[in-house]
């Protein structure tokens, strides 16, 4: 009995492990966007094909619905960008090709409208700004050109992550469709309740994330091309803001101020008022969102702000920007993790 249970711990150890290294492998080569998009080929096909079954039931020829319904919903998960994809070519092939340069052209547009900060405000307001204010302004300008420059060079990784995307999302729905049978070696049990564990937080925080951006982009949306209009007060790169508003909102917290900063400082350069009914816009829409934010994933996570904010520093410094987008989903899949042998 104790070789049993000793053989049966090594084998959790192991899995632990591997699980580790293989993560570690995806963070410090590149491979976040293959795994987020692997996750979401897996529990799409997996939501999908039950709800194809039922549907089939109710057309004549019923043999073999449950093979039938999985094959199709993987097939569909897989097709399915494609088809976006050569829809949005055929109608915005511009914007999509060049948004590395478009988010460029941005953030130099940001830069000289913070050089020109004292020019943009009224008269009086300038004149309160302190001395050393000239500097801040000239080293935060600098931090936008170089990011520019950066990405002047971003074409080949902007290619190269939507390759590893959608291998990823064809890894992932035909993991969903693959047949395992009862007969399971230990190790393989052990990983397969690994990677649950890691689908069940990624359905938590990544799926209510991406709502909570859905929500927070459309109301940005309707802000920037229908209201700021009635007011004759237009935004440049509004398709681009409106992009990174979505992007930026997958990554909680942060993602929020990223988008507060960026869109109100475009605003600065068209005018203060625009800028203050910017910044006072999105204040708002962001205290509804919070509230949505700790109803939807605080309480399915049990994750307090402090801990995400931590997190997502701490990740960030050790893997970049995308410790900052992985860090809620390793988070949360290593308290689960925790949870399962009842450490927390």
């Amino acid at each position: 009995m104790q070789p049993l249970a000793q053989t049966t711990r090594g084998v959790q150890i192991a899995s632990y492990l591997l699980m580790a290294a293989m993560l570690l492998l995806i963070m410090t080569r590149g491979l976040l966007p293959g795994l987020l998009s692997a996750c979401i080929g897996f529990l799409g096909t997996r939501w999908l094909a039950p709800r194809l079954v039922h549907l089939r039931r109710r057309l004549p020829g019923k043999k073999g619905l449950q093979r039938s319904g999985q094959v199709l919903a993987a097939t569909l998960v897989v097709l399915a960008p494609l088809l976006l994809l050569a829809l949005a070519l055929s109608h915005s092939r511009s914007y999509i090709v060049s948004a590395p340069a478009q988010y460029r052209e941005l953030l130099d547009f940001m830069a000289r409208t913070v050089l020109e900060l004292r020019d943009k405000l009224p008269v009086e307001v300038a004149a309160q700004l302190p001395e050393g204010a000239a500097d801040i302004q000239r080293t935060l300008a600098a931090y936008l050109a170089a990011k520019a420059g950066m990405l002047a060079t971003a074409g080949r990784a902007w290619l190269s992550g939507l390759l590893h995307a959608y291998v990823g999302l064809l890894i992932g729905a035909l993991a969903a469709v693959r047949h395992l049978g009862p007969a399971r070696k230990p190790l393989v049990q052990a990983l397969v309740q690994r990677i649950r564990h890691l689908g069940e937080a990624f359905r938590q925080i990544v799926a209510a994330q991406f709502w909570i951006a859905a929500f927070n982009t459309l109301l940005t949306a309707i802000f920037l091309l229908l209201l700021l209009p009635l007011w004759q007060l237009e935004l440049p790169y509004t398709p681009a803001l409106i992009t990174l508003t979505f992007l930026a909102g997958l990554i909680p917290i942060v993602g929020n101020l990223l988008c507060n900063v960026v869109i109100t400082i475009v605003g600065l350069s068209v005018s203060p008022m625009a800028a203050l009914a910017c910044l006072g816009f999105l204040v708002l829409i962001h205290k509804a969102e919070y509230v949505i934010n700790a109803k939807v994933v605080g309480r399915r996570t049990h994750i307090g702000v402090w801990e995400l904010l931590a997190v997502m520093f701490t990740a960030e410094a050790v893997f970049g920007p995308a410790g900052l987008v992985a860090a809620p989903l390793l988070y949360a899949y290593l308290k689960k993790e925790l949870q399962a042998v009842h450490l927390v």
